[in-house]
């Protein structure tokens, strides 16, 4: 189990009332924020209470990997498809199939991988690297960045038809900065998970005086 959505902020209580009225639709959501306010977070709560728990969670990093190698990781290849393939490899679409496929950072995916993308989320088919074989998949999509969607597509970095496709319902999570009324719970709940974590030792809180300097962290 992933860790729970911790917060009282005004952002943090719509996003728990949105993850529970959309987590049983499977449409495709974009998860928006900067980088460390836990988007996979919400990922892994949408999935957790959806009809497709128990079946695969998995994550790619779009931002992580070259175009070609993030192409065969997304779609798999079959084996000679290129120099050093040797056997064949499913991909993260085969992987997740029946269960949800996280699409981190997805704003720096290029916009030849968009196109293919989006004719995956439009056909529900795919084809692997050197395969003639389309395959079916039945993934949900979630998609997370800490780009401004709108911006890149004004700028012609991101695809509109896919933003659409992927934005049929959006999440935005604030900042901290913009809800330092979610620092204590914070600190409640990590100050719980470490004194289990070290056998139930005693942690002490942290001052008011230092919960205030957190409030005013530029986080």
């Amino acid at each position: 189990m992933g860790p729970p959505i911790i917060g009282v902020s005004e952002n943090i209580r719509r996003i728990k009332d949105l993850v529970e009225h959309v987590a049983h639709t499977g449409f495709n959501i974009v998860i928006l924020g900067e980088s460390g306010v836990g988007k996979e977070v919400i990922a892994q709560n949408l999935y957790q209470k959806s009809p497709r728990l128990g079946k695969p969670f998995v994550k790619i990093n779009c931002a992580a990997l070259p175009e070609g190698l993030l192409e065969s990781e997304l779609f798999g290849y079959e084996r000679g498809a290129f120099t050093g393939a040797e056997q064949k490899r499913r991909g993260k679409f085969q992987l997740a199939h029946g269960g949800v496929l996280l699409l981190d950072e997805i704003g720096d995916m290029s916009l030849v991988l968009q196109a293919k993308l989006l004719h995956v989320l439009q056909s529900g088919e795919f084809a692997p690297l050197g395969s003639e074989k389309d395959f079916k998949t039945d993934t949900w999509v979630i998609a997370a960045t800490n780009h401004d969607l709108k911006q890149d597509i004004s700028e012609g970095k991101f695809r509109e038809d896919l933003y659409y496709r992927l934005n049929i319902i959006k999440i935005q999570i604030n900042p901290l900065r913009e809800r330092p009324e979610d620092i204590e719970p914070l600190i409640d709940y990590y100050l719980e998970e470490y004194a289990s974590q070290l056998g139930g030792v005693n942690i002490v809180r942290p001052t008011r005086a230092v919960i205030e300097k957190l409030k005013g962290y530029h986080w």
